[in-house]
């Protein structure tokens, strides 16, 4: 199956409730959730075509290919749509940290339930 056929019939649907979708990245073969970024239309349309996770930087207001300036980039496997159309499950291949800060996953600051 291709990306493509997997859509909704327009990306319209994903994008009628504002100009970004909440996008996770998922390890392919873990399962671990790596890190939430946003993605437009354009930064979607991207991925899609090229299999690199590309996103919508909020604070610089521009597009970014994850990996481009830290070389752990995200092929990605894999995309999904919530029932609600209104998130992005992408299963990647991680190349690298996926956090900023250098650990593999975003989500490493655990709160302790008692």
């Amino acid at each position: 199956m291709t990306f493509e056929s997997a859509l909704p019939a327009d990306l319209g649907e994903v994008f009628a409730r504002g100009d970004l979708v909440a996008a996770i990245a998922q390890d392919e073969i873990s399962g671990e959730v790596l890190m939430l970024a946003w993605m437009s239309k354009e930064s979607l349309e991207l991925t899609i075509k090229t299999k690199q996770a590309t996103y919508w930087s909020r604070s610089r207001a521009s597009l970014w290919v994850k990996g481009e300036t830290s070389g752990h980039f995200q092929n990605v496997k894999s995309i999904s749509f919530d029932c609600d159309a209104d998130a992005v499950l992408l299963k990647v291949e991680q190349i690298g940290a996926a956090c900023h800060t250098g650990d593999r996953s975003c989500f490493h600051r655990e709160i302790k339930l008692t």
